[in-house]
Formats: C-alpha cells, structure tokens, sequence
C-alpha cells in the first residue's frame, strides 16, 4: 500500500536529464518546504518628523513606503510564499492584539498580493500622506519597546514554520525616548528578548537635519544575523534609491545550497556553507485550473503494461541501459549506488596561480562558499587566514568537490574574492571563494576550423574604428531580462487592475547600447 501511495504522491518517474535541468527550479520549492518560510516585518516611525519635507520636496515616510510596495510586487513575483507585514508606531490610533498605545497593526503577517499592494498604494505621495494623518494621526508619546513586542506577537501568531524572522525599523529620530530612561530601559530589553528568540532587528535610518547618530541609542537596540558586521552601519538613507539597495540587501535570508566540510588534510578541516550569486531567472510556472471553478488541478502520472493494460507499480518498473546491442537491466538501487563516488565535501588537491585558469575553462555557473561557524568552531577564523593567503599570493586552492550524496564529483578551482563596500558602506561584494567548475577531459571537443583568411591593414583598421566606437562598461546589473520584465508587468497589471500594463524598457536594444 506504501508503495501506491508514495507513487501517486509524486508526478511519477523522470529521467536524469530532466532532473538536472530541473534542479536549480526546484531549490527554492525545497528550501520552503524543509526549512520554513521567510518573514519580514516593515516597522515605521509615524511620528510627525517622518512627514517633514527634506531638500528634494520628499518625505522620509513616503520614501519608506514606496520603498515597501517596491518590496511587496517583487515579492509576489519572486517569492510569492514569504510572509510580509506592516507595522506602524507614534500614530494617534491604535490597533495590536495587546492594546498598547500608539502602535497600530496595518497588515499582520501573510503572503504579498495585490489587496496589501493597493492597501500600501493609497499611502503614497502628498495625496496618500494626508489620508495617513486624518486616518490614523500623530503622536510623540509613543513607546518602542511596545511597538516591538507588538511585532514579537504577530510572529507567534503564525502557524507554519519560519525559517528567518526579521524586522526593519524606519525611522528618521535616532534618540526617540531622550527624555524618558523607562521607555528607553523597555525598548533596549525587548530588543534584547528578539536577540534571544532569534529575531534579527535591522535599522533603515533616513535623513535627519544634522545628521543620524546611531550612538546614541539605536548601537544597543540593533542585532544582526551572525554572518554581519555590527561595525559597519551604512549610512542614513537620503534618496529612495540608496534606501531600496540597503532594504534588497537585508530582505532575504541568505540560503544555503549545503553545508560541508573543506578538507585541508585528514585531520584538519573547517565547515562552509555553499551559495549561489546567481542563478537564471525563469517564467513562473503556469498552474493549470478546473476551468468551471478555478481550483487547482493535481496531476497524476500512472504507468500501465503496454500488452496487458494491467497498472504497474514503481517495484514493477526497472532502467535499462543498452550497451552493444545488449540490454543492461539496473535495479533502482544498483542505479544510485553507481552515483555514488564518496561523502560529500570538498576535498583539497593543491594550490595553481591563479593565470593558469582559462576563460574557456567555464562549463556552468559558479558557485561561492563562505564560512560556518555554527558547524565547526574556528572555521571563520582559518577560512579568512586561507582566503587572505591567496589574495595576497594570487593563487587558487583545486579541489575535488561533491555537493550531495548521490552527485558524481567534480574538480573545482576555488577563486578567492575579497569584500567590497560601497561609498555609503553598503557590500557590494562578500568575502570568500568562488567555485569554479574545471572540464574533464572528455567535456573537451576537437573541431577542425577552416584555415584562417588574412585581413588587409585597411580592413583591420577599420574594424578598430568600429571595435573602439562600440566599447562601453559592462555591470551584470544594467540589463534586465526585456522578455521577462514584460511578462511579471503583465501580472503585475492584471492583478492590481490597471487599465493596460507598464512597457519594460529594452536595455539590450541598440539604442540603448548606443547611448551606453
């Protein structure tokens, strides 16, 4: 009866080319399901002092708000199960399931679609700041540590598993309870209890006249996750633009593909987690609807003998693999075994300059890894003296490398990259090694290239002329996908009900690229 239940269950049988190709896809589905979900709550000062205009004619309330619905439509794009919400503090009404004053609850933790869009939407602009005031008021005698707490409330509130609890604090006020050591007291304890119940409480300071100084009070109220610097603050927010980059950032927890062990020898080794900077944006996937009443519809794959018709179950099913007109019948457990070449880990072969690696030695993506503290004490500690070693010398660690159990092993250079911050200490680029794939020698393929037509002088100083006038600087983050920007502004139009959706601009085109 297992046997039945576990095969309906699934969508029946695929090849391993399929499943190669499928597995990046998959890796967000599988982070969900095993280990929880992401929640973010959007904590923002009320107070009269976020409504004051700043040099440019903005606010630093509608700055934080666009930069919150900026959040929630990427998030029903790209990760449609985390969980969002909105809490406001110093307005004049309050709504929280502990009645505390001056805290008022605009959307308790759920999934990002377009109610909370066009909920937030109405908040925007002088139009939207007007209807926050006569909706819900000002008021200064508010408290932070309640505020927090309120926050604390609505995580537990939530029935499905969380994997990462995090709070953003905007604000423009960097000493609120100056004059009050009893709510200053509170709010520092309760920022203490987050610490302890592993809620991490991060600060998007905006502009203040003066200047924000996160010394004197906020240097205790903040805690950050144990893969951040505490010593690096970036600095106060003054355009939307600097506000969203510190906001993309912190929003999403950074999840690990594995965690493994780097073998230096037998008896010296240290822990790393395994990431991926980048990895190709696809389509969502469209689900298929009952037409008459739009439930979802639960595919099912069963397999029958094509001489009897009689339904086969999975132990009745074998692989085969043909091998000089003979046909090699494999049981399910001799086809895993065969996969299998050693633990997973990454295991140390030596150490090459780092000129020695070709650029047409690319199979695929790399990967990067970076410390794990939490699996062996002292691995941060000879990860960065390995790291810093590398740089210092230009030299890159060989590596045989195999990710999971059932993955064939490959060789791997490790290439070392040292961190980088931006003008407004923002990373830009995170300390550690990227894992480079090497080729076998059989992915290597021989082709014979007709023999080469020399070019006059003429011709190649023309094609200088030409070479020259089209240079430019490339950064991976100046072009947008056209095809898929189109596609999430189609969604995007049909779910917040616009009359006709944005038009992506296309930054490859040659205009674009002329200009550029």
């Amino acid at each position: 009866m297992s046997d039945w239940v576990s095969y309906y269950r699934s969508e029946g049988p695929r090849e391993e080319e399929e499943e190669e190709l499928d597995e990046e896809r998959a890796e967000a589905v599988a982070d969900y399901k095993f280990l929880g979900r992401d929640s973010l709550i959007f904590l923002v000062d009320a107070s009269k002092g976020m409504f004051e205009p700043d040099g440019d004619g903005g606010t630093p309330f509608d700055m934080t708000i666009q930069c919150i619905w900026s959040v929630y439509t990427s998030k029903i794009i790209s990760s449609d199960r985390d969980l969002l919400g909105v809490v406001f503090y110093g307005t004049e009404k309050n709504k929280n399931c502990a009645d505390f004053k001056h805290v008022y609850v605009l959307q308790e933790l759920g999934n990002p679609g377009a109610k909370r869009v066009l909920e937030l939407d109405q908040y925007k602009g002088d139009k939207g700041q007007i209807l926050f005031r006569d909706t819900f008021g000002h008021n200064a005698d508010y408290s932070l540590g309640e505020a927090l707490w309120a926050c604390s409330n609505l995580f537990s509130d939530v029935r499905v598993r969380l994997s990462h609890k995090r709070i953003m604090l905007f604000t423009n006020e960097d000493d609120p309870h100056a004059n009050d050591s009893a709510k200053a007291k509170l709010a520092r304890t309760r920022a203490s209890d987050l610490r302890d119940t592993g809620i991490i409480l991060d600060l998007m300071h905006l502009k203040k006249p003066g200047g924000f100084d996160i010394s004197l009070f906020y240097r205790d109220i903040v805690n950050i996750a144990e893969d951040e610097d505490l010593g690096i603050q970036p600095e106060q927010s003054e355009k939307l633009e600097h506000l969203m980059k510190k906001v993309r950032a912190k929003e999403t927890k950074k999840r690990t593909l594995a965690r493994l062990n780097l073998y230096l020898n037998k008896d010296l080794s240290l822990s790393v987690g395994v990431y991926n900077l980048l990895r190709k944006a696809y389509k969502p996937y469209p689900v298929k609807l009952y037409r008459e009443t739009n439930e979802l519809v639960k595919i099912k794959t069963r397999m029958f003998n094509a001489k009897t018709g009689s339904l086969l179950l999975p132990s009745d099913t074998k692989r085969a693999q043909t091998y000089g007109n003979r046909q090699i019948v494999l049981e399910k457990e001799e086809t895993e075994e065969l996969r299998r070449f050693g633990s997973p880990g990454l295991y140390l072969i030596g150490f090459k300059p780092l000129s020695m690696l070709k650029q047409h030695h690319h199979i695929r993506p790399s990967q990067f890894i970076y410390p794990e503290e939490s699996l062996i004490n002292g691995s941060t500690t000879l990860f960065n003296a390995l790291l810093m070693k590398c740089l210092e010398r230009e030299m890159m660690v060989l590596c045989r490398y195999t990710a999971r159990q059932n993955i064939p092993p490959r060789f791997v250079a490790l290439i070392p990259q040292e961190e980088e911050v931006d003008e407004q200490k923002v990373q830009i680029a995170p300390p550690g090694f990227h894992i480079i794939f090497l080729p076998y020698a059989d992915d290597k393929r021989k082709v014979d290239f007709t023999e080469k037509v020399p070019a006059s002088q003429e011709q190649v100083d023309k094609m200088k002329e030409i070479v020259q006038k089209l240079r430019f600087r490339y950064r991976i983050d100046s072009f947008e996908n056209p095809v898929l920007q189109q596609h999430f502004r189609n969604l995007e139009a049909l779910a917040l009900d616009m009359l006709e959706p944005e038009q992506a601009e296309d930054l490859t085109s040659e205009n674009y690229c002329a200009k550029g």
